[in-house]
């Protein structure tokens, strides 16, 4: 079975490769793309120029630049290209990659062209855009990181295979309705994808529950899991080109599909319902992103999800590495294989299933193998976070797995228990199989015993690793856990994102910066420029009209361009406190009300971010934020000073309208519980100042801006921790702070809530009784940051040096230079590209 048909990747080496990016002739290239692109519009996509939409316009236009990246990604794939000595693959269960048609472009160097082009035949390149979906296959950094780094595999030269599933659905789409989340289904598929390739010869059988039978092979017992059902997995493959087109990966993504696609005989019989049931529930599997997990079934279609992805993830690499190499025991040699969160961390004992009961491999070897080649990335430090399985579950679905996880536990605890003789509590605390409260395993011990190294995603976040939820796991295996902060794909989040921001920084810095972000520093100099400050303020303002046409669009709410944007961008969750920052809002609005006289800087708030669909208290906090946004906005004593816009369904194509119009970047997680994040990265680099917390990568980011240039608050870590040891009172901060109280009482008592007055009294309640992550704590010390941004503010020059400043030192926060920590001191794989 191959990855790519051969007689075609053999034409394909004999054919010269078109280098992207470097014809001699823009208008020659703009030419020839303008009749590859006619030529799709009429033989693929069955329009002409006369009768084609701009989606059709879209899907010739993307045809005509995959073309350009499959020369370069079958040549790396025919038969007499080098093999690499090592790949990695990266198993996530989120790829959010957005649009594409851009990345490609800018990528291949046609940007221009292709504008060039469509303009040649009537067509706006940018309405073009518009006509492309966001691929709906994540939810928030996590999956924007994994599609970062697939990015950043691809321009720096590490050889990869991105893994997940092909979700028909993806996450879901979020609408309003009188304020409150709707989950409606996210179509991005309806009408295909033209960026990707349909590989039904590649499928691999997926078990699930039956029983396991011992047998004797050999003179050996040997375990042969008899499986109740099987799903094929069907690979779709989307080519993911690198910066200056020189290197091509792939991202495999699964689709479940049933063995047989009806019950003839129900069919006959005239249940034609009942005829597809089994399809039904079979294909379910890759229907959704995160089926709600409220219900046992819904546990066991998530579990289903991991399973799936990770077995034919596994099977797939398993076999191109015997065709290459012949022999299992060298994998750890040829294959690096990066677990993204515990999501995939099943595929510790699947591949320890694939080696002992089908390539008959001893267990002490397989072991070896299996850490040797497994590698795990943790991004949370809150337990409840950390997944786990009900046993009866994991042992109903997949029973041979919970065989080889029982051993991989029997010996860990053996090795602790040698280590440790006597200590039963750290045998409880580094068990698979946690006993409290209901037997569960738990799936992030299991990462972290079946890897070689374990990675946090900033400093802060890698330290408390150790301290906290790692603590006894690292005490026994003190070299596994290192650190690896997070990057972003920075000529995505600069050059695409913000192109006039980018037309500024290469004027002055030189358009070296697209290879190399760190030569952003030659600005520093440039900091105190009153004429690059005048440049970079009619750029921002240009961004900001064009997201207050967005504003005005989706909430019919007319906002200020000239007032400070105040951003909040980010998956809702209590942690990240989105309910802190709305308690400030109301503490403004209540100020502008009673002190009308006072000379107010104009300011709109901007909140964007989806809740899961079973998450009742992070829904509840998205309807408060729209219900002051009704109240603040409508209340003609504020006369505009204050605006408040919760912009729904936040996707990367929103992000990459709001980011490039951000003035204050907000970043206000309880400290200890953000791994990284990375919005704050992205908003720093252009030219967005931060108020936060320091928590993640904040801590970081202070470090290379300096602390003049950023707004910090709050509690560390280290007393977030202590406070929450000695005992939290709220109600005592409450009473400490009488703007706090006023903003409390007025949410509780219905001023925000007069449809219904008793609406937020359980939130604000709750607040004070149990103030989990301290917002009551931390709320002053916020309150006098935000006067420490309206001081700032007034002072242009004073602000815009300090914006300066921010993109000048963030250009470390690459995901090339994280993919190249991962390279050298994870992988040990060797990058080829230039920018290596």
């Amino acid at each position: 079975m191959n990855d790519t048909p051969t007689a075609l990747a053999a034409d394909v080496a004999r054919r010269p490769v078109r280098k992207a990016g470097s014809e001699a002739s823009g208008t020659t290239d703009a030419t020839k793309l303008r009749q590859e692109i006619l030529a799709e519009l009429t033989y693929s996509v069955g329009r002409s120029p006369e009768t084609a939409s701009t989606r059709d316009w879209f899907v010739a236009t993307a045809l005509a630049v995959r073309d350009r990246i499959v020369d370069r990604w079958l040549l790396e794939h025919a038969p007499d290209h080098a093999r690499p000595r090592k790949r990695v693959y990266y198993l996530s269960l989120e790829f959010l990659i957005g649009r594409l048609l851009f990345d490609a472009l800018h990528n291949l160097g046609l940007t221009d062209a292709a504008r060039e082009a469509l303009a040649g035949l009537g067509v706006e390149l940018d309405r073009v855009r518009e006509a492309e979906p966001d691929a709906a296959l994540g939810n928030g950094g996590l999956g924007r990181l994994a599609a970062c780094f697939m990015d950043s595999m691809a321009s720096v030269g590490v050889p990869a295979f991105g893994y997940g599933i092909r979700y028909d659905h993806g996450l879901f789409r979020q609408g309003m309705r009188d304020g409150w989340q709707q989950e409606y289904p996210e179509d991005w598929l309806s009408f295909g994808n033209p960026w990707e390739f349909a590989h039904p010869e590649i499928d691999y059988a997926i078990g699930f529950g039956g029983y396991v039978e011992q047998i004797n092979s050999g003179g050996r017992a040997k375990h042969v899991w008899r499986p109740a059902e099987k799903v094929d997995a069907v690979a779709f493959d989307i080519p993911v080109v690198g910066w200056r087109g020189k290197h091509v990966n792939t991202l495999r993504l699964w689709s479940a599909r049933a063995p047989d696609p009806l019950s003839l005989a129900a069919f006959n019989r005239g249940d034609y319902v009942g005829a597809l049931a089994d399809r039904v529930r079979v294909e379910s599997i890759s229907k959704v992103l995160y089926p709600s997990d409220e219900t046992p079934a819904g546990q066991e279609l998530r579990l289903r999800q991991e399973y799936f992805f990770a077995s034919a993830s596994l099977q797939d690499l398993v076999r191109r590495h015997l065709e290459e190499h012949g022999d299992l025991g060298s994998l750890p040699d040829h294959v690096a294989i990066q677990l993204n969160d515990t999501h995939p961390a099943i595929a510790i004992p699947e591949l320890m299933r694939i080696l002992i009961d089908l390539h008959d491999v001893p267990w002490a070897e397989a072991w070896l193998i299996t850490v040797g080649t497994f590698s795990y990335t943790n991004h949370t430090l809150l337990p409840e976070a950390l997944e786990s399985w009900p046993l009866p579950l994991m042992e109903r679905l997949l029973p041979r797995h919970m065989q080889i996880i029982y051993m991989i536990n029997a010996l860990e605890l053996e090795t602790a228990r040698g280590k440790r003789p006597g200590d039963d509590g750290l045998l409880s605390s580094v068990s698979l199989i946690d006993e409290n409260g209901g037997r569960r395993v738990r799936m992030g011990v299991l990462a972290f015993i079946g890897s070689h190294k374990v990675n946090g995603v900033s400093a802060l976040h890698t330290d408390l690793m150790k301290q906290t939820v790692f603590r006894d796991l690292h005490a026994l295996h003190p070299d596994r856990i290192v650190n690896k902060t997070n990057g972003i794909t920075f000529r995505r989040w600069l050059a695409q994102a913000n192109p006039r921001l980018t037309k500024i920084l290469i004027e002055a810095v030189g358009p070296e910066l697209l290879d190399d972000p760190e030569r952003l520093e030659l600005l520093l100099p440039m900091a105190d420029d009153a004429g690059l400050h005048d440049a970079l303020l009619n750029a921002r303002r240009e961004n900001k009209v064009a997201l207050a046409k967005i504003i005005a669009e989706r909430n019919d709410v007319w906002v200020d361009p000239d007032a400070l944007f105040d951003v909040q961008i980010k998956r809702i969750h209590e942690y990240k406190r989105q309910l802190l920052n709305i308690l400030e809002t109301v503490a403004v609005y209540n100020a502008i009300r009673a002190q009308p006289m006072r000379a107010w800087m104009p300011r709109v708030k901007i909140f964007a971010g989806k809740a899961a669909a079973s998450y009742h208290q992070a829904k509840l906090i998205i309807k408060l934020a729209n219900d002051v946004a009704r109240i603040v906005n409508s209340d003609p004593t504020v006369r505009g000073l204050l605006k408040v816009a919760f912009l729904p369904n936040y996707n990367v194509s929103l992000a990459e309208a709001i980011i490039p119009a951000a003035d204050l970047s907000e970043q206000i997680s309880t400290a200890g519980t953000e791994a990284s994040g990375t919005g704050n990265m992205k908003l720093a680099l252009n030219g967005a100042l931060t108020i936060g917390t320091l928590d993640g990568a904040n801590v970081e980011i202070r470090e290379r801006v300096g602390d003049d240039n950023i707004f910090i608050f709050g509690l560390t870590a280290q007393e977030v921790q202590a406070r929450k040891q000695r005992g939290f009172n709220a109600h005592a901060a409450v009473e400490a702070s009488p703007t706090l109280r006023e903003v409390l009482d007025s949410i509780r008592n219905g001023v925000f809530s007069p449809d219904d007055p008793s609406r937020y009294r359980g939130l604000i309640d709750g607040l004070l009784d149990n103030d989990v992550f301290l917002v009551t704590a931390d709320f002053d010390a916020y309150f006098d940051a935000q006067r420490s941004v309206y001081r700032l503010w007034r002072d242009k020059s004073a602000w815009m040096s300090a914006s300066v400043k921010n993109t000048a030192q963030v250009g470390w926060f690459s995901s090339d230079r994280t993919i190249l920590e991962y390279a050298k001191e994870i992988w040990n794989v060797q990058p080829s590209s230039d920018l290596a």
